[in-house]
């Protein structure tokens, strides 16, 4: 749940610090016990359950020279095998009794920086992409912290978590592929407004 951090001699309320629990249910609304400070850019349906890839640990740790506490980056599950060049806007998994589905990369803020005490993080995840992603969910259901997190299908191959990441932050003049991107079903509504933003201004 949300709680006071003091960063740089300022206080403010975030829910980036999450706590390692043995069983919990996932809801369409996210899972129980699992606040957002901000509701403006956390949570909400299409953001319900937040995944950040493993490997990405190590690579950061190594480039800033720093420990990372798991988990650094707010996520909900952590996962190996992921990565957002392997996962697709609309790919269904069942994850414990749930069944979610991929609905946008992460937009990250200097939150991740600030809980990390690295300043140049943010940056650093914007310019490459992985920023983690986000599922809604489609079948309600309990998950341990055990359970396996299962692919079961794609819906098309082209737009990956990190292409999208590529369009919206750095490939933003391309027209066509923005459009096909608004295409997709699966997308959440705050990706959609924000490519729609973006295409105003092509």
């Amino acid at each position: 749940m949300p709680r006071e951090y003091y960063w740089k001699d300022q206080q403010e309320s975030s829910a980036i610090g999450k706590n390692k629990v043995s069983e919990v249910y996932l809801s369409k609304a996210g899972f129980e016990h699992d606040g957002v400070a901000n509701t403006k850019f956390h949570g909400g349906p299409d953001r319900a359950v937040c995944l950040y890839p493993f490997e990405h640990y190590s690579l950061w740790e190594k480039e800033f020279m720093q420990r990372l506490e798991y988990p650094g980056f707010g996520e909900n599950i952590t996962t190996t095998g992921m990565k957002e060049d392997k996962v697709f806007i609309g790919d269904v998994f069942a994850l414990g009794e749930a069944v979610i589905e991929v609905t946008q990369g992460r937009v990250p803020c200097s939150t991740i920086s600030k809980h990390n005490g690295i300043d140049r993080l943010l940056k650093r995840i914007v310019e490459t992409g992985y920023t983690g992603y986000f599922f809604r969910v489609l079948e309600e259901g309990r998950i341990t912290s055990d359970a396996e997190i299962k692919f079961l299908h794609r819906v098309q191959n082209k737009y990956s978590v990190l292409k999208g990441n590529q369009l919206l932050f750095h490939d933003k003049g391309n027209k066509v592929e923005i459009e096909e991107m608004l295409q997709l079903e699966a997308l959440s509504t705050e990706w959609k407004d924000r490519f729609k933003k973006l295409l105003c201004t092509v």
